[in-house]
């Protein structure tokens, strides 16, 4: 049986946790490495359009958020099996915005884009997540993605700076969140996750351009980032789905 070492680490490193760890087996294994977060508040009625009834929108000091985030995903596979590097690592895009439910302050994904077919699919039906194909690329200091289906697009060249030893309020309230919420079938579902606290850095852009216009109200391309982080990444385990609606 493939043994991973990191997984007790992850599960003692709880502290920083706003809620207690999740009681029972976790289901998943997953890294998400070199992420890219830019952060623009909307509106409240913008936003609440592209959410399910059932969920509140979070807000900080009064002000609603939707986010990017550019990442790899790397090393992701149930547990008891082993990860397959030609489906486990992709490039991925969300597009996220902040929702509670009972106190559990979570993410609700409005696009979620991968760069192979295969993994993209996989992740969707086992999911249920609306995972998609898109022509994702990075390197060392760029991230590009064409998405023809939608007319969405990503092309990004940045510098990573210094490591945040002081986090704001704000950063920690975007980075720091360990649920994320789903609606399928009519249904609302929960999947709890637990990672180590995000080291964060602060990034420079020599170039951005992003073409996601979700919906009138909410053009990514009109709207300058509101606030953007840097990191080198988490390893994420996560539970089986909790079914709330």
């Amino acid at each position: 049986m493939f043994k991973n070492p990191n997984i007790q680490n992850i599960i003692n490193s709880n502290s920083h946790r706003p809620w207690k760890i999740p009681v029972g087996k976790w289901e998943y294994y997953q890294e998400w490495n070199n992420a890219l977060f830019l952060h623009w508040s909307f509106p409240y009625e913008a936003i609440r359009e592209l959410v399910p009834k059932e969920l509140q929108l979070d807000s900080f000091e009064g002000k609603y958020y939707i986010s990017l985030v550019a990442f790899t995903m790397q090393k992701i596979y149930p547990k008891n099996l082993f990860p397959l590097k030609f489906i486990s690592d992709f490039h991925e895009i969300n597009i996220r915005t902040y929702v509670d439910n009972n106190d559990k302050k979570g993410v609700y994904f409005l696009n979620i884009e991968a760069e192979k077919a295969l993994s993209s699919y996989i992740a969707r039906e086992l999911s249920g997540l609306p995972y998609e194909k898109s022509e994702i690329h990075r390197s060392v200091d760029t991230y590009t993605s064409i998405n023809s289906n939608k007319n969405f697009s990503l092309d990004i060249e940045y510098k990573t700076g210094n490591l945040l030893t002081h986090k704001s309020k704000l950063d920690l309230w975007l980075t720091e969140r360990y649920c994320l919420y789903l609606d399928k079938k009519n249904h609302i579902y929960r999947y709890e996750i637990h990672h180590k606290e995000w080291d964060i850095r602060q990034v420079e852009f020599s170039r951005l351009d992003i073409n996601y216009k979700l919906t009138s109200s909410i053009d990514l391309k009109k709207k300058t980032p509101d606030a953007f982080h840097f990191s080198e990444g988490v390893k994420v385990i996560s539970w089986k789905k909790e079914k709330l609606f």
